[in-house]
């Protein structure tokens, strides 16, 4: 199945979920070099608990900035870490150890 972006609300409201549609707002509202944690996302979304949804709709619905998201530990996406440590080094932050070393979470 293809990753499809959609380029409007109206779009978001016809074929997302309530929770998708919360969550890719937040993740849209995300500026170059912000970083956020799967449970910040979830929170402002209005869903806080659903930190683990989050990375199934960033798993599953692609053109969102999704190496902007860590854990709360401020650790990088398994199997993706070299690739999300390269976007974020483009965007000034600062990564050590496969962590983000600073981010507004902490």
């Amino acid at each position: 199945m293809p990753r499809l972006r959609w380029s409007t609300i109206s779009d978001l409201c016809e074929h997302f979920t309530p929770f998708e549609s919360a969550v890719a707002e937040v993740l849209d509202a995300l500026r170059p070099g912000e970083v956020i944690t799967y449970g910040e996302v979830a929170a402002e979304a209005g869903y806080p608990g659903a930190h683990r949804a989050v990375g199934r709709f960033l798993r599953h619905h692609g053109g969102y900035h999704w190496w902007r998201v860590v854990n709360s530990a401020g650790r990088l996406a398994p199997g993706h870490e070299a690739e999300q440590c390269r976007l974020l080094a483009a965007e000034g932050v600062r990564v050590s150890d496969g962590r983000v070393e600073s981010w507004s979470g902490q």
